[in-house]
């Protein structure tokens, strides 16, 4: 099993947007991206902190990615 990758808000929204999601609305710093297929979830976007390692795992698991998966993008 590998570890996450330290990402901060704006790398994983880019990495997201690269496999088909897109921003639908931002509330404050929380980004919603939603892909068409019907899979959601939430991004927060503070400038420079990195996203800690149980709120990515989370959003891999809304998005249906694996960790290698992310890396990989």
């Amino acid at each position: 099993m590998s570890k996450l990758p330290s990402l901060t808000g704006s790398e994983v929204i880019k990495a997201l947007q690269k496999i088909g999601f897109v921003v639908a609305r931002v509330k404050g710093s929380h980004h919603i991206l939603i892909h068409p297929d019907g899979r959601r979830t939430v991004v927060p976007c503070h400038s420079g902190e990195t996203i800690g390692t149980g709120l990515l795992s989370q959003i891999l698991r809304d998005c249906q990615l694996t960790k290698d998966e992310l890396k990989n993008l």
